[in-house]
């Protein structure tokens, strides 16, 4: 129900923007979000947004990722700049009611390397 686009090849200390939209139903959406899972490792998480304005990011991404999106559509985007080849990894978004995702878009690639 969570279509995710945007993905691409990206030479390190460039932009990308990866796009998320739901097809279909999705009731009650309070939070959505973004993952991201690197070859051999597991998959962890990226940002999110509260329908309460909250925003959130991990570490490593803080001050060069920025989440955005619009509740009354249920779409979601990452604007990703100065990227890292450590960046690389297939990236998830999420949604759902909590923190906890319920719903999980099939993941677009990402990849930095020159």
């Amino acid at each position: 129900q969570l279509q995710a686009s945007g993905g691409g090849l990206v030479q390190p200390g460039g932009s990308l923007r990866v796009s998320c939209a739901a097809s279909g139903t999705i009731f009650s959406i309070n939070v959505m979000g973004w993952y991201r899972q690197a070859p051999g490792k597991q998959r962890e998480f990226v940002a999110h947004m509260t329908r309460g304005g909250t925003t959130n990011y991990e570490d490593s991404v803080k001050g060069r990722f920025t989440i955005s999106g619009d509740f009354t559509k249920n779409t979601v985007y990452l604007q990703m700049n100065s990227l890292k080849p450590e960046d690389t990894a297939v990236y998830f978004c999420t949604a759902g009611r909590t923190l906890r995702p319920e719903y999980w878009g099939q993941g677009t690639q990402v990849t930095v390397s020159s």
